[in-house]
């Protein structure tokens, strides 16, 4: 069996169509579309298109679409941007928010704004109503993820979107995990900001876009030139954007058959997990979960233990969200949905793709339930955490 790679969630690979599409702009098409003379002239044709391509997906006027480098830039300049154009006031957020945006929203706390953060049960799906009690009259910015990275959960974002426009408030979502895979239109998410990056499409790494709705007051994060029309100053990172262009185009025609796919694969990883492993318990709510994500925590074992055993198998997997990972702190995603700390040590993410097949979850769950019962045996964890 070749190497199996299960961590989709934290990036994909770079499909053979987009490397081909990047390599010209990493050669002799290396011109800086921002010069008038023909060098720059001839690249600046492509790095429209790929903005176009980029916005048609977003249902986005391409004018409305910033180049960043990556996700994390975009939640920053997304949260830093609406406040910093505000002066004060209230943030609303959820408990279970990618760290891009937790943080960013927590060192502006420092900076003498306020924030509140909304809970989720334990399905780990925000309840809209708890957002509206959420708001105030000084609220500045509503943001809440379209589908978490680590449980896969999709949040009712159209809802929570309505709240915030009949409240006023500018609405933000990280779209950076359903961008090419779930509907992202703007006007049907409701969204005044959305963040999205590349490299969870099967595009390049270290770029990614800001959608900004016109109207939206926001100051830039990055300051000094003109580019993205003073929304984002640097020279674009122009291979990395064709790449992104590309990426999403393959992204949208293969949508629909990949989460089609996708759905019963889950349904047997699934099945198979708990069938065979006691005391495992499948995080997330199971009808508003993206199709790709298990997230399994697994009682009187040790998430990084497990990860390396099955990494000695071939098989990658997560013990959480990338971002945090050599973090000693339990996933605050599992701890908002109520799992245990010590549980959460034992967590796993199994993440799928556009390559993953059956024959690979079959491995999967011929070799993982010896691994754990090894690990159990050695571990020093008698008492179950499980639940």
């Amino acid at each position: 069996m070749n190497p199996i790679y299960l961590d989709h969630n934290a990036t994909t690979p770079l499909r053979p169509e987009v490397r081909d599409r990047m390599i010209p702009f990493l050669g002799e098409l290396f011109g800086n579309p921002s010069s008038p003379h023909s060098f720059g002239q001839d690249v600046k044709p492509h790095f429209q298109e790929a903005r176009q391509r980029i916005a048609d997906q977003l249902g986005a006027p391409p004018s409305q679409v910033v180049f960043t480098s990556g996700g994390t830039e975009s939640d920053n300049a997304a949260i830093k941007g609406v406040a910093f154009a505000s002066g004060k006031g209230h943030i609303v957020t959820t408990l279970i928010e990618h760290p891009a945006v937790l943080q960013t929203v927590s060192w502006l706390a420092k900076k003498g704004f306020d924030a509140s953060y909304v809970p989720v049960g334990s399905s780990g799906v925000v309840d809209p109503e708890d957002v509206r009690k959420a708001i105030r009259p000084d609220t500045i910015l509503v943001s809440v993820m379209h589908v978490n990275n680590e449980i896969g959960t999709i949040q009712p974002v159209r809802e929570i979107s309505a709240i915030a426009r009949e409240a006023g408030v500018p609405f933000h979502t990280d779209a950076v995990q359903s961008f090419g895979k779930l509907p992202t239109r703007v006007d049907d998410l409701g969204a005044d900001l959305v963040s999205i990056a590349a490299h969870k499409i099967y595009g390049p790494k270290g770029v990614g876009a800001l959608y900004i709705r016109k109207g939206t007051r926001i100051e830039p994060l990055i300051i000094g030139g003109a580019q993205e029309k003073r929304r984002r100053s640097g020279t674009e990172n122009i291979p990395g954007i064709i790449g992104f262009g590309e990426a999403i185009v393959h992204a949208e025609r293969e949508r629909r058959e990949i989460f089609d796919r996708l759905v019963p694969l889950r349904k047997k990883l699934v099945e198979g997990l708990s069938e065979a492993i006691p005391e495992l318990r499948i995080n997330g709510d199971p009808e508003k979960t993206f199709p790709s994500t298990v997230s399994a925590s697994i009682g009187r074992i040790e998430g990084e233990s497990m990860l390396l055993s099955l990494d000695m198998e071939g098989i990658a997997v997560s013990t959480g969200s990338a971002c945090s990972s050599g973090s000693l702190e339990p996933s605050h995603v599992l701890v908002a949905i109520g799992v245990s700390p010590v549980l959460a040590q034992g967590t796993l993410r199994f993440s799928m793709g556009r390559g993953t097949t059956p024959e690979q979850i079959d491995y999967v769950l011929e070799v993982f339930p010896p691994i754990v019962e090894r690990l159990r045996a050695m571990s020093p964890l008698r008492a179950s955490q499980a639940g």
